[in-house]
């Protein structure tokens, strides 16, 4: 079987190509993506090529987690999920390509657990979940925050949950006045900002300096979570050390926040509406990813496969 694919051939240099498929296993389903996202964090570190050495890490690579379609075919063990809509999180299926996250394609081979079962009527929202569900992860691991950094797509779906899961309404700072129309919660300049006795703080700016500016405004015993991806940190360390400042790493979600994401989802608490800004044509790939991640106006760039 082939594939067409995004493909990072280099750093900056993408193509959009044909790839020969693995051949499905007895547990695996094949999936026709319709809506796939581009991640302006994890895969603008793959872009310029600045992402740390993972597992898997090298190029060529094709990029992506935040994938939705339709299961069309499936090995002997996984018949019964054909038809199904589902969520796929990146699949490793390509004979002359790493998969890392793989997501990015018109078809994919992927375990059939792997894909997760969604409603269709989210439609192109569903590429959502993945982030969704790391924002839920942030706040499992570090508690409801009292201030969110960052009014992008990750701080949105912070403070958003935070908001339908009861843990109450967070302040959130964005220095883009074209970035700070709120939902349900203030949206600040943090230069208007006087607060000092922050609680709680979730990062989701990936800022390298944000340590420095986070422990400055906590109170004594307070908590920075970092749920953004960072290249290297560092901090001043007396502003920590007054402050017995505590910090945290939320790293990728689990299935545990992919279930309580889809049941916030599925309750009416939790909406998606408005999250995406862009949608392109998958045939506009090379143009598409430099504009989702230079482009001050792009909160969240989809590909649209369904025309290719």
């Amino acid at each position: 079987m082939e594939t067409v694919a995004v493909i990072l051939e280099a750093p900056e240099r993408l193509t959009l190509r044909p790839l020969a498929l693995n051949p499905m296993a007895a547990g695996d389903v094949l999936v026709e993506i319709d809506w796939s996202g581009i991640s302006s964090g994890t895969e603008k570190l793959l872009w310029t090529g600045r992402m740390p050495s993972f597992p898997g890490m090298g190029y060529p690579l094709v990029p992506g987690y935040e994938s939705v379609g339709r299961i069309v075919d499936a090995g002997a063990e996984a018949r019964g999920r054909i038809g199904e809509w589902v969520f796929v999180p990146g699949a490793n299926c390509y004979a002359q390509a790493r998969g890392l996250f793989g997501g990015t394609a018109r078809q994919v081979v992927l375990p059939a657990a792997r894909a997760i079962r969604i409603r269709e009527s989210l439609g192109r929202d569903g590429i959502l979940l993945a982030l969704a569900a790391t924002a839920h992860h942030a706040i499992a691991v570090g508690g409801a925050p009292d201030l969110v950094i960052g009014h992008g797509i990750l701080g949105r779906l912070i403070a958003r949950i935070s908001v339908a899961s009861g843990g109450g309404t967070p302040t959130v700072w964005e220095t883009n006045p074209d970035r700070r129309d709120g939902f349900g919660y203030p949206v600040i300049d943090p230069a208007t900002d006087e607060r000092r006795d922050y609680r709680a703080i979730c990062d989701a700016s990936g800022a390298s300096d944000i340590l420095d500016i986070a422990f400055s405004r906590i109170g004594k015993g307070g908590e920075v979570v970092l749920a953004g991806f960072y290249d290297r940190l560092s901090f001043a360390f007396p502003p920590a050390f007054m402050r017995e400042a505590r910090l945290r790493i939320a790293a990728e979600f689990t299935p545990a926040d992919i279930a309580a994401t889809l049941a916030l989802i599925d309750a009416g608490v939790l909406e998606l509406d408005g999250l995406i800004s862009h949608a392109r044509p998958a045939a506009e790939a090379p143009e598409a990813y430099p504009q989702a991640f230079t482009d001050p106006g792009c909160l969240k760039m989809v590909l649209d496969w369904r025309t290719l």
